[in-house]
């Protein structure tokens, strides 16, 4: 792999070191001299009298015009807020939104939106957006922007719309506070967007090409302030919450009360670096998983929700890959009960976090954690400790350190010790790639465990490049996980002791003619994915070839055809049910195709549906879905969906008809009151699950919740087990 890994360096440096393209676009933002009231008029001198931007161009469905629906903007600050003012031309009757429910999503809503690079390091920035009913979406940028924003994030900031015949005006406040920036900063980069879902159109003040996310930091303008920012001041936040809690557990017959009590805080210790605190944490508030019918070999990832883990997230998660996380939040707060032999929370007792910006180059996190002992359930205390350590390089591009350490702190002797072998550590580098041009991303990693017995082969290492035009994109990937590097009580590797060979390659055709007035894009791809054991014996392969098509209307269609070569390394059954187990060595190619359609996403009723055929290990498959969704604009909307799966293997095998079927129903009562309800019937684990949550937000970043959860048997609906949650918090600025 060494002429593979002298080919990526030579790439990596000659893109790197391309001169930066000059900044054409500047916005010269003035200090108001008089109080801002948000109501959406603009009615202010301070609106009069500045400079305004506007001719925003289209990023899709074309990306050579200017927009139809043109926006107008504004900006300001005083020695509390940056603000911004924005005129959004759209006639009332066309708005599209999917409920009043903060952070929505961004492909069913329309909305106006600031994307920020505080440092100007074109890596990592902050996205705030706002709809014509003054919903409100925040997020953070990190990697640059390629992967969109998280929605998780959550912060305090201000808005107001007032609607008009022919626009919809919005003011937004941001405080100083809520940000991160340079003391004494002049400048910050910049881009404005606008999303008008009814003429299927996203623009941008800087042009981004519809090959890229306009949230890409690498198209950015520049912010002038009249004069450098003012220090933010003390920024100290303490988030205290209260909860009381009733369970029932109706096999056993036993039935739990419980309150609780706990605090976060948020200390920023200068303006671009933040401590963040909490004691006995409680994330009740953290909506159930989706569940999903599971006829994988592996284990499942679901996403970390919870709010403390969330600020300069990628500083922690974004090391490795997807499937090689040397560190994965979700495993603090876990633990395994020996008793009745499950999977359980595990309190975590406090925790601490300082991560954020030194200066313009480096980025520091750290992260400590202790969790609880629960003797009578097998489960001892550890302590987590997490240091990162980033540093940019040429333009846009990082190296990256990580050191993740888990020291079981109890044990049958002691209830608080750190004296003991029981650990588990890792230590590992990255190289982050992203060219000035955008046109290669990628990242080159190492990571090595240690653990009480040192063993060969407890490390791995893998590569990613790609490269990407309007109609290209070319990536090749490969992976290397030892046999010994078992990590996955601090990071997420569902597999090891493997090669892994990814290489993959897209081309878009977008129409001419009269036949971009019904399709916007149609693409091909020609995906490949082998896995071989340190022994070069091949155990998984699959090669695929498919097509699809995005309309103008948002309708969407693809088909794919599969050719797939598994050997199983240990026994599985292949419907998950408790079945007889294919042996090891069993050898398996299957050919299967599927098709997906979805309906014009811009309607008020959307529908999607697919289908998958073919073989199936020694069987064969049929895989039938459907969907179904429909908006009570702009209160919320209800939608159903249904996941079959007919699979039949010879005699001696179970064979098994699994259904999973979700009912969703979200309303926004108003802009502070929401209402979820997910029911979810699943036959593979037999089980039918009730999770209601209301939420009324009663004032910035401060909650009440209101969580109940139920479940059943599926075959008569008798109760398994019963949740009831009342939570409170409240968001104090000292």
């Amino acid at each position: 792999m060494k002429p593979i890994a002298l080919l990526f360096i030579t790439i990596l440096f000659n893109s790197t070191l391309r001169a930066q393209k000059q900044f054409t676009y500047q916005l010269q933002v003035l200090k108001a001299k008089e109080t801002i009231n948000l109501d959406g008029e603009l009615t202010e001198s301070i609106w009069q009298n500045s400079p305004k931007i506007s001719n925003f161009f289209q990023n899709f469905p074309y990306d050579t015009s200017f927009a139809k629906l043109q926006t107008e903007v504004y900006a300001a600050f005083d020695k509390n807020y940056f603000y911004v003012a924005a005129v959004c031309f759209q006639p009332k009757e066309t708005y599209v939104i999917s409920s009043l429910r903060r952070d929505f999503n961004k492909d069913d809503n329309d909305y106006f939106a600031i994307f920020l690079d505080t440092f100007q390091d074109r890596t990592n920035g902050f996205a705030f957006l706002v709809n014509p009913y003054n919903v409100q979406y925040e997020g953070l940028i990190a990697d640059g922007g390629v992967f969109s924003a998280n929605a998780d994030w959550d912060n305090k900031w201000f808005s107001a719309v007032k609607q008009y015949a022919d626009k919809w005006v919005v003011e937004i406040a941001i405080p100083l506070k809520t940000l991160r920036y340079k003391k004494n900063a002049t400048e910050w980069n910049v881009n404005f967007a606008r999303s008008s879902r009814a003429e299927n159109e996203i623009s941008t003040w800087v042009p981004v090409g519809r090959n890229f996310r306009i949230t890409n930091l690498g198209f950015t303008g520049k912010l002038k302030f009249e004069e450098p920012l003012p220090a933010p001041g003390a920024n100290v936040a303490l988030i205290p919450y209260l909860t009381g809690n009733i369970s029932e557990n109706y096999i056993t017959q036993k039935k739990k009360l419980g309150a609780n009590a706990g605090a976060d805080a948020k200390i920023a210790v200068t303006p671009s670096l933040n401590l963040d605190l909490t004691i006995n944490p409680d994330f009740s508030q953290v909506e159930v998983d989706r569940q999903v019918t599971n006829l994988d070999r592996f284990e499942i990832f679901f996403p970390e929700r919870r709010q403390f883990f969330l600020e300069n997230a990628d500083l922690f998660a974004r090391f490795g890959f997807s499937r090689i996380r040397p560190f994965f939040s979700r495993r603090i707060g876990i633990g395994f009960d020996t008793i009745s032999k499950t999977i359980v929370q595990n309190p975590i007792l406090y925790g601490a976090r300082l991560s954020g910006k030194t200066n313009e180059y480096w980025r520091v996190g750290f992260l400590n954690m202790q969790t609880a002992n629960q003797k009578e359930k097998g489960i001892y205390g550890d302590n987590f400790t997490v240091a990162a350590v980033q540093r940019t390089v040429f333009k846009r591009s990082n190296i990256a350190g990580i050191f993740v350490n888990r020291q079981r702190t109890a044990d049958t002797l002691t209830d608080f010790s750190f004296n003991n072998n029981n650990f588990n550590r890792l230590v590992g580098v990255d190289y982050n790639l992203l060219s000035v041009d955008n046109r290669w991303n990628g990242k080159i990693f190492f990571h090595q465990q240690i653990s009480p017995i040192p063993q060969a082969d407890q490390f791995a290492h893998a590569a990613y490049l790609n490269y990407t035009t309007p109609n290209w994109s070319i990536a090749w990937n490969h992976e290397y996980v030892g046999k010994n590097y078992q990590i996955n009580d601090i990071g997420f590797v569902p597999r090891n002791d493997l090669y892994r060979f990814e290489p993959l390659v897209v081309r878009n055709f977008f129409p001419k003619g009269k036949w971009n007035k019904k399709i916007a894009r149609i693409q091909f791809t020609q995906y490949n994915n082998w896995y071989w054991d340190t022994n070069w014996q091949l155990n998984d392969r699959n090669n695929s070839i498919s097509g699809n098509i995005l309309f103008q209307n948002t309708a969407f269609f693809s088909i794919s055809f599969r050719n797939t070569y598994t050997r199983l390394f240990f026994p599985f059954d292949p419907t998950n049910t408790g079945g007889n187990r294919l042996p090891t060595g069993s050898e398996f190619t299957n050919n299967y195709f599927d098709v997906f359609y979805r309906s014009d996403r811009r309607k008020l009723l959307v529908y999607s549906f697919a289908f998958e055929g073919g073989e199936y290990y020694n069987g064969k498959q049929l895989a039938p879905y459907a969907s179904v969704s429909y908006r009570f604009q702009p209160y919320g909307q209800i939608s159903l969906e249904a996941d079959y799966r007919h699979i039949r293997l010879p005699e001696g095998y179970n064979s098994a008809d699994l259904l999973l079927l979700n009912m969703r129903t979200d309303v926004s009562f108003t802009t502070n009151l929401f209402l979820t309800i997910f029911l979810q019937y699943n036959t593979q684990t037999e089980n039918v699950n009730l999770n209601g949550r209301l939420q009324w937000r009663f004032a910035p970043v401060s909650d009440i919740f209101l969580v109940y959860t139920d479940n059943y048997f599926p075959q008569d609906f008798s109760v398994k087990s019963r949740f009831v949650v009342l939570k409170a918090t409240y968001w104090f600025n000292l």
